[in-house]
């Protein structure tokens, strides 16, 4: 059983493609085919059900998945030791983050990160709270930056909060309550575009308005702010977004809310941190506590 092999594997589990899974790991496809079907051979049992529409872990794939990434991330922290023994950090940062943070200018942080510690190769993925938490969990992101509404907390992460901050209504720019100040129930009768239903970003919101005694309707459902925005532009409905991101989108109406929602911002990472997401951890704590 060779290290390559469960790579291999934990990419294929990963993107559920043998063609995606190849490309990720820079080899021909056919290369890595054999390599895991020898390694099948090897262990007397098929990891994956492969079918000409999908490719998922059987059983016994399953629970070999968690083992290769324990091995994997041993073999990671053991080069990274000795690089860290030598002076130098090496390895991987993988880094994931909400579209909307605001708590930490994130670009400037991976700048200056990059900058001090040139032979870390940094990844970053935007998700959804909840989808970068379990990621977390399962240790295929090291270091992630969550918004969740007040009395939520991370769970089965180490966590640390950055801040907190309230939400505004964001409108097309002639809506007749665009620039104005207003409260929830002045709302009442408007289509809502915001996130899934059960996904942090809709929860803070959901949360306010209930609280405030109103019903809205959510007829638009999106996956990211971006798109949020998009729909908002054409007049189909209110969006809520942080007040401190709010502001990038200039062509936008803003409405303040009285009894705004809020949320709070959170950096979280795993029990046994590699020594490049260490350094990561420290770099902010230096400069959250300069800008505070």
């Amino acid at each position: 059983m060779e290290l390559q092999q469960l790579r291999y594997v934990v990419a294929v589990a990963e993107t559920s493609n043998f063609t995606r899974a190849a490309e990720r790991c820079r080899v021909v496809q056919s290369a890595l085919s054999h390599q895991i079907a020898a390694l099948e051979r090897e262990l007397g049992t098929r990891l994956f059900e492969r079918t000409s529409r999908r490719v998922r872990l059987t059983a016994a794939g399953e629970a070999f998945l968690p083992a290769a990434r324990e091995c994997l991330e041993a073999a990671d922290r053991a080069r990274a030791e000795v690089a860290v023994a030598s002076g130098e950090i090496r390895g991987r940062l993988a880094v994931g983050a909400v579209p909307t943070v605001t708590a930490v200018n994130l670009p400037v942080a991976l700048r200056d990160y990059c900058r001090r510690h040139p032979r870390v190769r940094i990844t970053l993925t935007s998700a959804g709270s909840e989808e970068l938490a379990d990621r977390v969990r399962q240790g295929g992101v090291d270091v992630a930056f969550l918004g969740l509404p007040p009395r939520a907390e991370p769970r089965g992460v180490h966590s640390r909060r950055l801040g907190g901050g309230e939400l505004v209504a964001v409108v097309a720019p002639d809506h007749p309550l665009a620039g104005s100040e207003a409260d929830l129930r002045s709302l009442a009768d408007e289509p809502f575009v915001d996130f899934r239903a059960g996904h942090a970003g809709r929860a803070q919101s959901d949360e306010a308005f209930a609280a405030a005694g109103v019903r809205r309707d959510v007829p638009f459902e999106v996956s990211s702010a971006e798109f949020m925005v998009d729909l908002v532009r054409q007049g189909l409905g209110v969006g809520m977004l942080p007040a401190a991101y709010a502001p990038r989108f200039t062509d936008l109406g803003v409405i303040r809310l009285r009894d705004a929602p809020t949320r709070v911002e959170h950096l979280i990472w795993g029990n046994r941190p590699s020594p490049a997401a260490t350094a990561f951890l420290e770099l902010l704590h230096a400069d959250h506590a300069e800008s505070g």
